[in-house]
């Protein structure tokens, strides 16, 4: 109890505990538990504390104040809420709830929804509420000059209309349970001295991810005591999307002048060379705390680098190496984890693991196939298949809005219920099944139906891919979504980009494969088992998929963080700044470091991007661990094809190649795919026994060649994709000499 403290928990090195025995020691030292404050980020992590704590010291636990910012916060409102104009009854807006009331304000402003859009909106207060923004602030901010150059300069009359509706029911959202208590003691001394004196020491959790708000209430509290602790690590600093700012901890010797460092350096969870690699990565930082995390557990191996050659080729060598590495070492499947840097990601390897019969849990996210904008274009899909098709109609004929309401839905699926037919036949003459509806009404069926028939008359005559692009297109479903840039519907538009990616590859695919039409129809039958939810084995036993940023506080005995490639990890949208890169770099560390005993890093050479297949150099982060990778000193070789084009949804240019001369070689993948001296083919040069390698499939021998000409087929057994029959006219490969 002598002063600020901080400590530096760096990965695996058992930070709860350390919270857990601080708090201890200070209740043994005769501290009541209630002049105990201790913030943390999830009421899971307060929960297993205080429960460790309440074993050191028995029941006195229970009178801690331990839980979240917004929890601890909510209470102390709660109880000075006269002081702010509040009563005490007050309500705590959810997210949903903030939207709507945003939405609705938006309405009754008569602004145009595809301008400001409300949920946009609502996180564009959020991000000012953060920063302790309130209205009159945000008028002369730089967020609102922003604002004006999107061409949404009515955000600040939304705001603070926002803010009034609030207060006129008695209402909080979550983030004004920060806002406000930093209001209640800024305005009000006598309140805050009466928190300061009673908080007589103040431990905050996961620091680095504290907000600007949080950091400013809690120096509040500590501003005369100067008791406080503070655990965290810099180099885990991994959300500033959602507001967190690494310079909270960075600068908090600066802020509390005299506090000691304390480096909790020892790595508990990780073999020596796991260490070794993050530490060589992170090493590449400028802002960051030194320290020096080392291990003294077993040496481990090297981490592994696999290129594969499509993403395709790298879901299956990956569900090949869980396989083989599961038998080798007799462990269960939720020894394993894969982490990707967007959820996008995650197709190709729940398609594998299916095929593979691999039983895999998606964390912290749905599975590709369930996910909403996967589910409404597929819905399109199966309407334009099957116009009879009930569900796709109710799910899509009124998203993006066209004005036909719930009101005119539940009145045509009774009408249809009462007739015995398909909805689809009832919004076509409703008169004639006894729907009596108003003409404006009765015209927006019909224009929905003309459209929905435009795209049946193609059915039978127009390829899966160009058709799926014109269905998104002209329903108006390219515009809900990509129109937008807050985090969440960047995310819908990385899942539409890749399950097109998937349709194209599906259709280009098929064609190698001597069928040259390939169907709408054709890509429902395949996907139709994706869509089904995951299986009702309810078991633990399973492969975990899921983001980095999902994982951080978990650890797996194996790991794979896939993707490694340029435009994809680091992200184009956050490799144009040192401060974004850096996170970046931060984030792969927390890739690494949920490992125990072996890491695995995966990329592929080849991935479908705005409509074209394209050549990827791998991730400069590879560069950053090259010595500690389990690699040799093949060059990497040039691409063959490399398309900048024109995104097919956004109508933004595709970002440019990213050039970097220290980029590594290409490293030694598992099924040994070092790219030899090759020669490009035509198909009559090929002949049983010669070897290929295939944009997507990767390396084969050929069994088989017949046909002649144009019809030349090959059969080919691929090195970890099995045997295929191709159409070489179509095929994309080179001949290995």
């Amino acid at each position: 109890m002598d002063g600020p403290l901080l400590v530096i928990a760096g990965a695996g090195s058992g930070k709860t505990r350390v919270l857990t025995y601080k708090v201890a020691w200070l209740m043994q030292q005769g501290m009541p538990a209630w002049n105990i404050l201790a913030l943390t980020f999830t009421n899971k992590a307060a929960k297993e504390m205080k429960e460790r704590i309440a074993a050191l010291v028995g029941n006195n636990a229970r009178s801690l104040q331990m839980g979240t910012f917004h929890s601890i916060f909510a209470r102390i409102l709660r109880t000075e809420a006269q002081a702010i104009g509040f009563h005490q009854n007050f309500t705590i807006y959810d997210q949903a709830d903030a939207r709507s009331l945003v939405k609705a304000i938006i309405k009754e402003m008569q602004l145009d929804e595809k301008t400001y859009k409300p949920a946009s909106v609502a996180d564009r207060i959020s991000l000012a509420k953060n920063h302790l923004l309130l209205p009159d602030q945000y008028a002369v901010s730089t967020a609102y000059k922003s604002d004006v150059e999107r061409k949404m300069p009515r955000i600040y009359d939304i705001y603070k209309r926002y803010c009034e509706r609030c207060r006129q029911a008695n209402a909080m959202d979550f983030d004004d349970l920060l806002v406000q208590t930093w209001l209640l003691f800024r305005n009000n001394e006598a309140i805050r001295r009466k928190y300061a004196e009673r908080f007589a020491y103040i431990l905050v959790d996961e620091y680095q991810d504290t907000n600007y708000a949080q950091q400013a209430i809690v120096a509040q509290l500590a501003k005369e005591r100067r008791q406080i602790c503070v655990v965290g690590d810099d180099a885990q600093s991994i959300y500033s999307f959602r507001g967190a700012n690494i310079d909270n901890i960075l600068n908090f010797q600066k802020q509390y002048a005299g506090a000691q460092i304390i480096k909790l350096e020892r790595n508990y969870r990780s073999t020596q060379k796991i260490v070794e690699a993050a530490n060589c990565l992170i090493r590449h930082n400028e802002r960051q705390i030194p320290k020096n995390v080392y291990s003294q557990n077993d040496t481990g191996d090297q981490l592994r680098w696999i290129q594969a050659y499509s993403d395709r080729e790298e879901a299956a060598i990956v569900c090949k190496t869980i396989q083989q590495m599961r038998r080798q070492e007799h462990c269960p499947w939720s020894h394993f984890a894969i982490l990707y840097r967007t959820n996008a990601q995650s197709r190709s390897f729940e398609e594998q693991m299916r095929k593979d019969l691999i039983p895999y849990r998606i964390y912290g996210g749905m599975s590709f196939y369930q996910r909403k904008e996967i589910k409404d274009i597929i819905a399109y899909f199966r309407l334009v298949a099957n116009n009879d098709d009930e569900e796709a109609f109710k799910r899509i004929v009124n998203y993006p809005a066209r004005g036909i309401g719930a009101t005119t839905i539940g009145k045509v699926t009774e009408a249809a219920n009462s007739c015995r037919i398909s909805l689809w036949q009832v919004a076509g003459s409703p008169q004639m099944y006894g729907l009596q509806l108003a003409a404006t009404t009765t015209k927006k069926l019909a224009d929905f139906r003309q459209m929905v028939d435009g795209w049946t008359q193609a059915l039978a005559t127009d390829d899966a891919y160009t058709l799926g692009l014109r269905i998104v297109e002209e329903s108006g479903m390219k515009n809900a979504i990509f129109s937008g840039s807050e985090p969440e519907q960047l995310s819908q538009q990385e899942n539409i980009q890749e399950f097109f990616a998937a349709l194209q590859a599906f259709v280009e695919t098929a064609r190698e494969e001597d069928n040259p039409h390939v169907l709408l129809t054709d890509f429902l039958q395949e996907v139709s088992l994706m869509t089904d939810s995951d299986s009702d084995d309810d078991s633990d036993d399973k492969v975990a998929l899921m983001t980095i940023h999902s994982a951080k506080g978990l650890e797996f005995p194996n790991v794979f963080v896939v993707g490694m490639e340029e435009n994809t990890f680091p992200s184009p949208l956050c490799a144009g700044s040192a401060r974004g890169l850096e996170e970046e770099r931060r984030l792969l560390y927390v890739a690494i470091t949920r490992a125990e005993r072996h890491c695995i890093l995966t990329g592929a050479q080849y991935r479908y991007r705005y409509g074209n297949l394209e050549y990827n150099r791998p991730s400069r982060f590879l560069a950053d661990i090259q010595p500690l990778l389990d690699s040799n000193d093949v060059t990497t070789p040039a691409p063959r094809q490399r398309h900048l084009s024109t995104s097919i949804f956004s109508g933004k240019p595709a970002p440019a190649p990213i050039q970097k001369s220290n980029i590594p070689a290409r490293f030694k993948p598992v099924a040994a795919i070092s790219r030899p001296s090759s020669t490009t083919s035509t198909p009559a040069q090929l002949a049983p026994g010669d070897r290929i390698e295939h944009q997507r499939f990767g390396r084969g021998t050929v069994i088989k060649v017949e046909g002649t000409g144009e019809n030349t087929k090959a059969t080919i057994e691929f090195v970890n994709l099995g045997t295929k029959q191709l159409l070489l006219k179509f095929a994309k490969y080179t001949k290995i000499e």
